[in-house]
């Protein structure tokens, strides 16, 4: 019985400290003190996302070395968390461009239901901090997903679809660039490409080495 009390409190005061921290700014401070104490924030691009981006830097890190980026994923994430946090992870840095991959988490409802207006509204806020602070904005597509594995049955696909209308029309209006990874990853269902995945959601190598030549390929045009 006191175990079980103890293991209870012990819960209890996880989730609090989990939940001081609920867009997770620990994750990375000290890697960002890190590059601006030595300087090396100068003409970076910042990549900005969830368990995809997150994955990107853990299976390639070749690709965000070697091109001077800087992966700030971190997996699970909805866009208000990544809002929470866009000031640390992108802003502070004063990188050339940040790279915005969100919304899929949104969609799965991982911080609880939210419309697509409200995804969409928390990725312009994003954009638009980074434009007011002389950061050049790309907007990724979300990668297509038929259903999600943790969350079946929610029909991401159509939502995936009109979400990505949304933020294509976004960024025409505003000017900034919309980087499309969704045509080149889709199957005939509107889902991931089974070559290119290992759970339907997120990609395997082959997958981002299909979204590799796209990103760099956009941030060129930059």
């Amino acid at each position: 019985m006191k175990r079980l009390l103890l293991a209870l409190v012990l819960m209890v005061v996880y989730t609090q400290v989990q939940a001081q921290d609920w867009g997770n700014l620990n994750r990375y401070r000290e890697a960002n003190d890190s590059l601006m104490k030595h300087n090396k924030t100068k003409d970076k691009v910042v990549f900005m996302g969830n368990s995809i981006t997150q994955g990107w830097y853990d299976m390639m890190p070749e690709f965000f070395h070697e091109n001077n980026f800087v992966g700030r994923g971190i997996g699970g994430q909805t866009t208000p968390q990544m809002l929470v946090r866009f000031r640390p992870d992108v802003i502070d840095l004063k990188p050339k461009a940040v790279v915005i991959l969100a919304g899929t988490n949104d969609i799965a409802g991982n911080t609880g239901p939210m419309t697509l207006e409200e995804t969409f509204g928390y990725i312009v806020s994003m954009a638009e901090l980074a434009d007011q602070n002389n950061i050049k904005v790309v907007i990724s597509s979300v990668l297509p997903a038929y259903d999600y594995p943790w969350k079946p049955g929610l029909t991401p696909a159509p939502k995936i679809v009109k979400l990505n209308n949304m933020l294509k029309d976004y960024c025409k209006k505003q000017g900034f660039i919309y980087l499309d990874y969704f045509s080149a990853m889709v199957d005939d269902r509107d889902g991931l490409k089974d070559e290119l995945t290992y759970d339907g959601v997120h990609p395997n190598k082959a997958g981002y080495e299909v979204m590799a030549p796209l990103a760099l390929a956009t941030i060129k045009k930059l």
